[in-house]
């Protein structure tokens, strides 16, 4: 019944370029392969599903609601007992440095104009890009590119592999290289390889210099963009009032994944893949310069020495 219905709908929908609903079907991707898509995805579920148990509470959430021991204790497994002292006093202060006022009020003062205005520039930044596109919209990307239907799905799993590969290069050297660096290099990379994809798709070039240039795209998000955005984000607001004012950095990053995902669909029908991706080419461009003048390097200072440095 659900073959049935699924055929039906790939029947009746009109399909771009030259890959039809009775190619989609008649292959191994179209009857078996994209089960195997979905029930594979279970895996890393699991797996996070078990971690998230070994995860400690946030140590300034238990000194704000009064478990100051508990915080110590997992303060000291992470950087000794010495250090643990020195953290749950500024931490102390830190929390007891604002007066008791409603967060929400908190966050329209001037002081927190600065690190509301960067996490919320970061949080837009960070889909703007342009990289998002190639996931939601892998299909309409690479068939501009000259692939057909089972060179798509397996670029789909090469692209997603090597997101976790250089999610996992940005988790080993952010506290190495710093989160400024890496969100430059970032940028920089993915200007760089937007200008050449867009010249490629402009020339109808189709070959593997177009898969090697999504790649290299996708590993400079995964290596800067993805993962240290969330890490400013959590770093740049005090303690008292992180929470609400998270929230709203983290509101503005699904909106702005919103606007991405539904104008990508009209950009590329009126300026073609070529005109999209010199957009997005712009956006990182402009990225890069407000990265460069609003975003100090952080690496190695604890929360509480953030906030006096950022919040005066």
């Amino acid at each position: 019944m659900l073959s049935a219905q699924v055929a039906n709908w790939l029947i009746a929908r009109p399909m771009p370029f030259d890959l039809t609903a009775q190619e989609m079907l008649a292959s191994w991707n179209g009857q078996i392969g994209w089960r195997w898509m979905f029930g594979v995805t279970a895996i890393p579920a699991l797996v996070f599903l078990a971690a998230a148990f070994a995860i400690p509470e946030s140590p300034r959430w238990l000194v704000k609601n009064g478990a100051r021991i508990k915080a110590h204790d997992i303060l000291a497994r992470i950087a000794g007992h010495n250090r643990a002292d020195h953290e749950v006093r500024e931490i102390e202060k830190s929390l007891g440095a604002e007066p008791c006022r409603d967060n929400w009020k908190l966050l329209v003062e001037s002081k927190m104009f600065k690190p509301l205005s960067l996490a919320v520039g970061l949080a837009v930044l960070q889909q703007w890009c342009g990289v998002n596109v190639i996931f939601n919209y892998a299909q309409e990307v690479f068939l501009e590119a000259g692939y057909n239907l089972s060179s798509i799905l397996l670029n789909i799993v090469i692209t997603g592999a090597v997101l976790v590969v250089f999610t996992l290069v940005a988790l080993a050297t952010v506290d190495k290289l710093g989160r400024r660096f890496l969100m430059l290099a970032g940028l920089a990379g993915l200007s760089t390889v937007y200008i050449l994809l867009g010249a490629l798709y402009r020339v109808h070039y189709h070959g593997i210099a177009m898969m090697a240039l999504i790649l290299a795209a996708i590993s400079f998000y995964a290596m800067s963009l993805a993962p240290v955005t969330w890490v400013i984000i959590a770093e740049v607001f005090p303690n008292r009032i992180r929470g609400n004012a998270i929230s709203i950095a983290v509101a503005s990053l699904w909106i702005a994944c919103f606007v991405l995902t539904y104008t990508f669909p009209l950009l590329n029908r009126q300026l073609g893949a070529a005109g999209t991706f010199w957009i997005y080419a712009g956006i990182c461009l402009v990225g890069f310069s407000f990265i460069f003048v609003a975003l100090p390097e952080t690496k190695g200072k604890s929360l509480e020495e953030i906030e006096t440095s950022w919040i005066r």
